[in-house]
């Protein structure tokens, strides 16, 4: 015992303090949620356990059982039919179909629902009606808006498939059908499953289109809890319980895989051959590539196009020119503030001497699996902690009066931005980061040279493209968050998200369309940047 001591006092270095502060800094949030449940719940626990719990439990279930069978139908068969065959139009398809990605679901809710209203578009031209707003229509949408998730991974996974396998199968008799059904998509599991967890972690954290269709889940009871109750203890006990359902939904994955063995061997890899249907076949399959990005891009985009055209006397003044920079600065600071830690986090890892230290960096990228309402609730309760006691501190100290300097301000926004989004620009940076090796850094050390000299003359201008990248991804889903910026933004502060959350609920859905189209039109950048990723060889 007294020799591990000695070694950790040995090994701890500069990096290894600047290393564990930030762990728990980035921890706060989760701490916070997991201490405040030893304080018990509020007083409308038991009623809520009793009428609205339930309620929540079944309707997040029926949507995750909804969501996974259709996000598992279109990614799939998309990611196949497009590695597999010839397609016409096949190039444009590959890219088009990440589309939806650029569209946050609950604007997505917002056109359908328009559409099948009264005097919409299907009541005006076909006298066709049809309430969209329940279950159903929730799980459509999400389904159109997230099967990007699984079909960028299916996709990738296809293409590096090796061609061997599948002309062994065919030698021992075996159909097209067959060989896709009982070998390749058996093999396909860990990709089109990873992207279903992230599509469910969604469907979990959706706010804006439950709240819109009226659909009670977690999210919303945890809204409900903390505005309409004002009790934090209750919104910190549903936050809980969805967190433990998405931690719960991730362990069984990883431990059903963990009975199966993955192996592709690189000796005599072929790339997968691609066939050419017959012509009854590439109709089939070109309209069940092309009906995913016809629902969940170009329909939503055109009817927000249409009302745009029809609203933006109105909506587009110096009040919506305010609300659009506003967003644009806060999503580009809070990007550069992300991606700056992410790199204190990856570099002081290395320079850290101190291993059992270095597991603890995972906790600072688990934000991404906690829903945002969850987060605020996180980051609201320890930032109304601290200044409350700096107000007391410096009035007795100092004699003056100061209002709140953390909470409902910009900083506590930024700070669950961050928060929520590390993992985004960690995995690209970390990624590039392992793969410049380490021979120049080693070879920068023997010259004399320290770290940071290091970092900034060496590994920065590798890292450049990977921390454009995560810079560019951290910028959108700021751009796009809602659940987090509606209970984190600060009064005198608007974002496009929030603005078009307000025109929907007050029933202006054709006022909330260029607000949408904005964060729309910011949206695709990754795209570009996504295809090119999954298409390198």
């Amino acid at each position: 015992m007294k020799a591990k001591i000695k070694n950790i006092k040995r090994d701890t270095n500069k990096w290894s303090i600047l290393l564990l502060t930030i762990v728990l800094f980035v921890a706060i949030p989760t701490l916070t949620i997991f201490i405040n449940l030893f304080k018990g719940p509020g007083e409308s626990w038991s009623h809520l356990v009793a009428n609205l719990l339930p309620d929540y439990v079944l309707n997040s279930t029926i949507l995750i059982i909804g969501t996974t069978i259709f996000t598992l139908f279109f990614g799939i068969s998309s990611g196949w039919l497009l590695a597999r065959y010839h397609l016409p139009f096949k190039k444009q398809l590959e890219w088009l179909l990440i589309l939806p990605l650029a569209i946050p679901s609950y604007i997505t809710a917002y056109a359908y629902a328009g559409m099948f209203d009264y005097a919409g578009f299907f009541d005006k031209f076909f006298h066709f009606k049809m309430d969209i707003m329940n279950h159903y229509g929730l799980i459509f949408v999400l389904s159109i808006s997230l099967y990007p998730y699984v079909y960028v991974a299916s996709r990738a996974f296809f293409l590096n498939q090796s061609n061997n396998i599948i002309e062994a199968s065919k030698l021992l008799g075996a159909s097209e059908r067959k060989t896709f059904f009982k070998l390749i998509l058996p093999l396909a599991r860990p990709a089109y499953i990873g992207g279903l967890i992230l599509v469910l972690m969604e469907v979990l954290n959706d706010y804006g289109a439950a709240k819109y269709y009226g659909i009670n889940t977690f999210t919303t009871g945890i809204f409900r809890a903390w505005f309409s109750l004002e009790e934090p203890e209750t919104a910190i006990y549903l936050s809980a319980i969805l967190v433990g359902i998405i931690f719960l939904l991730i362990s069984v994955e990883k431990r059903q895989r963990r009975r199966i063995g993955y192996f592709n061997s690189s000796r005599n890899h072929q790339q997968i051959a691609q066939l050419h249907p017959t012509k009854k076949q590439k109709i089939l399959f070109f309209s069940i590539v092309f009906i995913p990005v016809l629902l969940g891009f170009i329909v939503p985009v055109l009817q927000l196009l249409y009302w745009a055209f029809l609203t933006y006397k109105e909506v587009f003044n110096s009040e919506f020119i305010s609300i659009a920079l506003q967003s644009l600065g806060i999503a580009l600071l809070s990007a550069f503030c992300t991606v700056l830690f992410v790199l204190f986090l990856i570099f002081f890892t290395k320079w850290n001497r101190l291993n059992i230290l270095k597991p603890l960096t995972k906790v600072a990228v688990l934000g991404y699996a906690i829903p945002g309402a969850v987060i605020a609730v996180g980051v609201l309760i320890p930032t109304v902690f601290f200044d409350k006691w700096l107000i007391t501190f410096v009035k007795s100290v100092f004699d003056l009066k100061i209002g709140f300097l953390i909470n409902g301000t910009i900083v506590a926004l930024i700070y669950a931005y961050m928060i929520r989004y590390m993992a985004v620009a960690y995995n690209p940076i970390e990624a590039t980061s392992l793969k410049t090796g380490k021979s120049l850094v080693e070879a920068s050390k023997l010259l004399g040279k320290g770290n940071l000299y290091t970092f900034l003359k060496i590994e920065f201008p590798l890292l450049k493209s990977a921390i454009l990248s995560g810079f560019i991804l951290v910028f959108v889903d700021v751009i796009k968050e809602l659940p987090l910026t509606l209970i984190l933004k600060p009064y005198q502060i608007n974002t496009l998200a929030v603005k078009a959350y307000e025109y929907a609920s007050d029933e202006l859905i054709a006022e909330a369309s260029l607000p949408s189209l904005f964060i729309v039109l910011t949206g695709i950048i990754p795209v570009v940047f996504l295809n090119r990723l999954i298409s390198k060889k």
